[in-house]
């Protein structure tokens, strides 16, 4: 009897002896990269970064923007306005100029305006009378959109009527 195995055709003895120890476990340069990859991410340089908050004011109103500073297009995100009436307002308008809605979809917007419109330099948004001490609170949900990239920019203001109280420019960078 003959201890010689017969393999199948296309296959030999090389494809059943064990590899070198150097390539039977992951490449060292691959846990290098992964490694780094992963440092990188959680120093949020690539966004998921923290939420700031902004502020403005003036003696009519206090306006505070609550939103995220860095992103990742395709996510998710929410956008907190809060108004402080400092004095009684005939018609609180929250006023946001379109570059900062661009290549953003709005999911939701509570509450909801009583009256909202376009004059051609921002979208505006009313709702109606507020005493003085009153805070208003809008929330905002919005996606960015896949092909975002760079970032939006634009004023937020809270007016009374047509007259501005408070604003601020604020700005969102996306990061693909």
């Amino acid at each position: 009897m003959s201890s010689v195995t017969s393999f199948p055709d296309g296959i030999d003895p090389g494809h059943v002896t064990s590899p070198p120890a150097v390539r039977r476990h992951a490449s060292p340069l691959s846990l290098l990269l992964l490694g780094g990859l992963l440092a990188v991410a959680m120093t949020g340089l690539l966004g998921g970064g923290g939420v700031s908050v902004l502020r403005a004011g003036s003696p009519g109103a206090l306006l505070e923007v609550e939103a995220p500073t860095i992103l990742r297009n395709g996510e998710f995100f929410e956008m907190t306005v809060r108004v402080t009436a400092r004095r009684a307002i005939d018609d609180l308008v929250l006023s946001i100029e379109p570059g900062l809605l661009e290549r953003l979809t709005q999911n939701s917007m509570l509450p909801a305006a009583s009256d909202e419109t376009f004059d051609g330099q921002s979208f505006r948004f009313s709702y109606g009378p507020k005493q003085a001490g009153e805070t208003m609170l809008v929330k905002q949900d919005f996606q960015i959109n896949p092909d975002l990239v760079g970032g939006v920019r634009g004023r937020i203001a809270v007016m009374d009527g047509e007259t501005e109280m408070a604003g601020m420019p604020v700005a969102i960078q996306v990061r693909p």
